[in-house]
C-alpha cells in the first residue's frame, strides 16, 4: 500500500465513480481500478460494491476510509509544517449557501491580492456537513451561523446580522413605517428548505414571540426564495448581507421594530489540527473583515 492508492481510494469513495475519479487523478480508467483492485487484495476485503452506474462503499470500505482520511491529513499537516514561509500554501473555506456569495468574494479577492502565491478554496454545503468537514480535516475553516452544537471545535464569533422583512412590492405592509413580528403571524411564509440554519434562526426567534410562521412553499437557494416573494407567493425573512446585493425592484426589504430578529455570524475550527501562518493571517483579515462588512 502507498500514498497514491490511499488518494485514489479517497477520490472514488467521494465522487462514487471509478471514470470520475480517473479523469479527476489524471489516471486511465483501468489504472484506477486495477490500484483499487491491489488495495483490496491486500487486505482481503472487498472495499466497494460495483454497481451499473456508481459504485457504494462496504463495511469495510467505510472502516478503511477513516483510517485513510487521518493518516492523508497527518500526512497534509506534516507537509504543511515543514514549509509554511507564511506566503504559500492551500485553504479550505467552507461557508453555508445563505453566507458563501453575499460574504467571500470580496475577501477572497483581497486576501488573494495579498497573497498571490496561495490558493483558497471554497466549499458551500450545510452547516451539519461543514462541521463534518471540519472535524475529519477536509476544510480548514468554516463560516457558518449559529447555533453550533458540535464538540470539539474552536467557534470565534464574527459579527451579528439583520434580518430583513422581504415583501412583494404590492403587499399592503410595505405602506407601514413600523412592523413588529405580531403584523406578519398570519401571514404564509416562502422559506429555505428545513436544511438551512437559516430556517431554524427564523423559527428560533417566532418561537420567542409565541408563534410559528407558516411555510406555505420551500425552495433550496436563497435566490429562489426570493423570486417566489416576487411573485406574492408569501413573505420571507432574509439576512442583510443578501439585502445589499439584491438591485431588483420587485422586492421591498423592510426592518422590524426592536427587537430585530438577528443571526449570529461564527468562524468554526478544529483545535486539533495544525494551523499554518497563512492560515492564521487568512483567520485574522476575516475577523477584521467582519467587522466592517
Amino acid at each position: 500500500m502507498d500514498i497514491d492508492q490511499l488518494k485514489y481510494f479517497q477520490s472514488v469513495a467521494e465522487t462514487k465513480s471509478f471514470t470520475e475519479s480517473a479523469t479527476r487523478m489524471n489516471l486511465s480508467q483501468p489504472a484506477l481500478s486495477r490500484s483499487i483492485q491491489r488495495l483490496e487484495e491486500e487486505f482481503g476485503q472487498p472495499f466497494f460494491e460495483r454497481k451499473p452506474r456508481s459504485v457504494e462503499l462496504t463495511d469495510a470500505g467505510l472502516l478503511f476510509q477513516r483510517s485513510a482520511t487521518q493518516i492523508l491529513r497527518i500526512l497534509e499537516d506534516t507537509r504543511a509544517e515543514i514549509t509554511d514561509d507564511g506566503e504559500t500554501g492551500k485553504i479550505r473555506i467552507g461557508a453555508i449557501p445563505t453566507i458563501a456569495p453575499y460574504f467571500l468574494p470580496n475577501l477572497l479577492k483581497q486576501f488573494s491580492n495579498a497573497f498571490p502565491r496561495s490558493q483558497l478554496i471554497v466549499h458551500e454545503n450545510t452547516t451539519d456537513e461543514l462541521l463534518k468537514r471540519i472535524k475529519q480535516g477536509e476544510i480548514d475553516l468554516a463560516i457558518l451561523a449559529e447555533p453550533i452544537s458540535e464538540k470539539y471545535v474552536e467557534v470565534k464569533p464574527l459579527m451579528e446580522e439583520e434580518l430583513c422583512l422581504l415583501l412583494p412590492p404590492d403587499h399592503p405592509l410595505c405602506d407601514k413605517d413600523r412592523i413588529s413580528m405580531k403584523d406578519v403571524e398570519e401571514e404564509p411564509f416562502v422559506m429555505l428548505d428545513e436544511a438551512h440554519c437559516l430556517s431554524e434562526n427564523i423559527h428560533s426567534f417566532c418561537r420567542q414571540r409565541s408563534f410559528l410562521p407558516v411555510a406555505v412553499e420551500r425552495a433550496n437557494q436563497l435566490a429562489t426564495v426570493q423570486e417566489l416573494v416576487s411573485l406574492s407567493h408569501g413573505i420571507s425573512m432574509i439576512p442583510e448581507m443578501a439585502r445589499r446585493l439584491d438591485r431588483s425592484k420587485r422586492r421591498v426589504y423592510k426592518s422590524f421594530v426592536s427587537p430585530r430578529p438577528t443571526r449570529r455570524i461564527v468562524c468554526v475550527t478544529n483545535p486539533y489540527r495544525f494551523q499554518s501562518r497563512l492560515f492564521a493571517e487568512f483567520r485574522d483579515r476575516l475577523c477584521e473583515y467582519s467587522k466592517n462588512f
